[in-house]
């Protein structure tokens, strides 16, 4: 008789320590360009999908409209960002200045060492393994009509 293999521990909590671990990683070397990774991944939508409104920034990156703002500030203060005038009086677009576009490029390669080294680290067929387990996982556990959120990363 076959006995049921069942997972043991927390799902959850294994899932947070990897990615407490992973983001530790990426977080020692992207800092190296004076950026925090959320700053980087930030710099990174805006130039791939803006200039766009702030509600469709924060709904890109799948964060809330308070983090969004908390996260923009020291950007616009810093010179990478700018945030100007929308099609109405109401609105407000996002884009990314040359500033901007340059200290990406600076935590890109950055980016690139951390992505080299864990998969040195893990092994490239790990990493693959890993990336088509989560999204697998994302598929399944994504709610029916929601935007597959496009990550970008690179």
């Amino acid at each position: 008789m076959d006995a049921i293999v069942k997972p043991q521990g927390c799902t959850n909590f294994r899932l947070r320590r990897l990615l407490r671990l992973v983001a530790r990683h990426y977080d020692a070397e992207v800092v190296k360009s004076g950026l925090k990774t959320t700053q980087y991944s930030l710099l990174t939508h805006v130039q791939h999908l803006g200039p766009l409104r702030p509600v469709d920034l924060a709904q890109a990156m799948s964060i809330d409209a308070s983090t969004l703002s908390r996260n923009l500030k020291p950007m616009l203060e810093a010179g990478w960002l700018l945030q100007g005038e929308g099609p109405d009086a109401r609105s407000r677009m996002v884009s990314i200045t040359e500033e901007g576009r340059r200290k990406r490029t600076e935590a890109q390669r950055h980016w690139r060492v951390a992505q080299e080294k864990l998969n040195a680290q893990l092994g490239v067929e790990r990493v693959l393994a890993l990336h088509a387990l989560i999204d697998e996982s994302i598929a399944i556990l994504q709610p029916e009509g929601e935007d597959n959120e496009a990550e970008r990363d690179d």
